[in-house]
């Protein structure tokens, strides 16, 4: 006896997946947006917090270490548990850590914050893109949509260090981070309002060891690299 497959969902509408794709590029422009605001603002923040440039170096590669670390695990999480499931809870752990660094005490907890904050941001990178591309079916189309995703991505890079300034001047270290909780509260509108969900047509196994050598891996190199002048090269 045959069974019937479920139907396959209705294709969105153009308006519907441009809008999809201007709420993923929202989300990108976040990440890229972090990678560099702070750059400008680590004067303020040394002389707020009372750290000297080690510290100042952690509260940068904090970030990237754990965002580069988590891509290939946050995309395999996507595929298996729902792209806009995860791309919601990276939303939501981004805006949270983003006002723990803006409230942070001292430089030990910026520091874990911003780790957090990278871990939010590997959710958004991988499962947007995906997002994006499952939703535009024409090659045409989905070749258009990648370019301005990655368009948005390089003006989120170049835009940070002119944001950060500004912001800085007039608010304070600490509004590098409030900015983002209005962001991430529109971007969770709208997420729940447009964007379809989706899984991977393979589910990936999730490779627990390798990605803990990796993430072993990238904190022992930039660990060297930002300890090494104090410690000494030779130290064990």
């Amino acid at each position: 006896m045959s069974t019937l497959s479920p139907p396959a969902p209705a294709p969105l509408s153009s308006r519907r997946r441009w809008t999809v794709l201007a709420v993923c590029a929202l989300g990108m422009f976040l990440v890229g947006l972090d990678t560099t605001v702070v750059n400008v603002g680590l004067p303020a923040v040394g002389r707020g917090l009372d750290t000297d440039t080690r510290g100042l170096a952690w509260i940068v590669d904090s970030y990237t270490v754990v965002l580069a670390g988590l891509l290939v695990v946050s995309g395999a999480l996507a595929d298996r548990f729902g792209r806009r499931r995860v791309f919601r809870t990276g939303l939501v752990v981004f805006g949270l850590a983003s006002l723990a660094c803006a409230a942070a005490p001292t430089l030990g907890v910026l520091v874990a914050a911003r780790a957090v904050q990278g871990a939010g941001a590997s959710m958004l990178s991988p499962v947007a893109l995906a997002i994006v591309v499952g939703v535009m079916p024409d090659p045409k189309e989905r070749a258009r949509a990648i370019g301005v995703w990655a368009a948005v991505f390089g003006l989120s890079m170049a835009a940070g260090p002119v944001t950060g300034g500004a912001l800085v001047a007039a608010l304070g270290w600490r509004s590098l981070f409030w900015i983002n909780a209005p962001v991430i509260a529109l971007a969770l509108l709208l997420v729940a309002r447009y964007v379809p969900e989706s899984h991977g047509q393979r589910t990936r196994r999730i490779d627990l060891p390798g990605q803990l050598l990796l993430g072993a891996a990238l904190f022992l190199t930039v660990g060297i690299l930002i300890e090494g002048p104090r410690i000494g090269w030779a130290s064990p």
